[in-house]
């Protein structure tokens, strides 16, 4: 070692060894400039380009890709898509996640292995669970359309996920069935954290099961369902990987998603800047609807 590198050594050891703080917030800093911050300036400044369809070369054009954006109807139609597809599998989610919460919440033999089973959904990728779903719901030999078939609700060999008006929701069936666990796993921790005390006091006084859950379960869980919402918001606004796999926003745009109409102009048409576009966009949407959210329910993360 040289005598330089000595001499920097023990002030080295006392650096990292010491409380500052920046030994620590180094690491995450550099991760979060280079994951984060720089795709995210990249996204911008690429929006401020558009594509020339001639030379296909990028030519400065700051308002061009925002002031096409908002006069795209297909984006309308994937904002609605996006919006419609958000709210029915957050009501479904939060619905079902209460229910089986509620059911699961039990100290008797065998209900800790019931709730362990709840996380198993949780650790298959999306892609795979996507896969299950679209042979599950194929017309020809699908277990569900067959059932569904079956009951007369549709015609024989009847396409779900071929069909625009059956085609959405084919694709929620798979986004509930995997992440309403993720619900019921985070109901589950705030049943189990409330105090008895007060639903004793009730049952005294002869309140019901039903009223002591709207009087009492509710309004204590009302943070908890606040957060598991917000949560789960936003990253069906960010849908992507069961549309891709299932149904490729077909037929036509009847699945088309904000994400997956970029995702279909960046690796489609390699129009980068109006793909960027789109993107922040949605990451636009995300940071209104979370705060807006955030304010009427006072979530404090």
């Amino acid at each position: 070692m040289s005598a330089a590198a000595a001499a920097r050594a023990p002030w080295l050891s006392r650096f990292i060894t010491s409380e500052h703080p920046l030994p620590w917030l180094l690491p995450a800093a550099a991760l979060m400039t280079v994951f984060g911050i720089y795709p995210l300036v990249s996204a911008f400044i690429s929006t401020l380009y558009r594509k020339n369809a001639a030379t296909r070369k990028l030519v400065f054009d700051p308002d061009y890709n925002w002031v096409k954006v908002f006069g795209d109807e297909r984006m309308w139609n994937a904002l609605m898509n996006t919006l419609i597809y958000t709210g029915v599998a957050l009501v479904f989610q939060l619905a079902l996640g209460m229910l089986i919460a509620l059911l699961l919440d039990s100290d008797r033999k065998g209900y800790g292995f019931m709730r362990a089973l709840m996380t198993l959904p949780l650790v298959i990728p999306p892609a795979v669970t996507a896969m299950m779903f679209l042979m599950m719901l194929n017309g020809s030999f699908g277990v569900i359309a067959q059932g569904i078939i079956w009951t007369g609700l549709l015609p024989d060999n009847f396409s779900i996920l071929g069909n625009a008006s059956t085609a959405l929701p084919g694709v929620l069936l798979a986004e509930i069935w995997q992440w309403t666990p993720f619900m019921v796993l985070i109901m589950l921790a705030g049943l189990r954290s409330l105090p008895k005390e007060p639903f004793e006091a009730a049952a005294i006084d002869g309140a019901t099961n039903v009223q002591a859950f709207f009087k009492l379960t509710l309004p204590m869980m009302s943070k908890v369902i606040a957060i598991a919402v917000l949560i789960r918001g936003i990253d069906l606004l960010r849908a992507f990987d069961y549309v891709k796999v299932m149904t490729d926003s077909g037929p036509g745009t009847a699945t088309e998603t904000l994400t997956s109409y970029s995702g279909r102009i960046y690796f489609g048409n390699a129009d980068f800047p109006y793909a960027s576009t789109i993107a922040l966009l949605t990451l636009i949407l995300v940071i209104i609807t979370s705060t807006f959210f955030m304010k009427a329910f006072k979530v404090k993360l």
